[in-house]
């Protein structure tokens, strides 16, 4: 089987939230098979940043609703979106 490559789009709660930390904190939580391979942030509005972590999931793992819920787990993470999807 191959892989999914999805990018997905996490708001932190408030622009207080430390990036570097949440970033950890959301590979910390990731569903075992899954990593994720890059990140990168956007200015959203009033000094909130967007952060997009790019997760590699196995095919056979059925989609990214397991990420999601993990990442929507984490501490300091308002909404967890995907972004992109695509096979790699």
């Amino acid at each position: 089987m191959g892989k999914v490559a999805a990018r997905i789009k996490v708001m932190p709660q408030s622009p207080d939230v430390d990036l570097d930390d949440l970033t950890e904190r959301l590979e910390s939580a990731l569903p075992e098979g899954a990593k994720i391979s890059r990140t990168d942030r956007e200015d959203v509005a009033f000094g909130l940043v967007a952060l997009f972590p790019t997760v590699i999931i196995p095919d056979e793992a059925g989609g990214t609703e397991a990420v999601e819920e993990a990442f929507g787990g984490v501490d300091g993470v308002e909404s967890v979106d995907v972004d992109e999807v695509g096979r790699i």
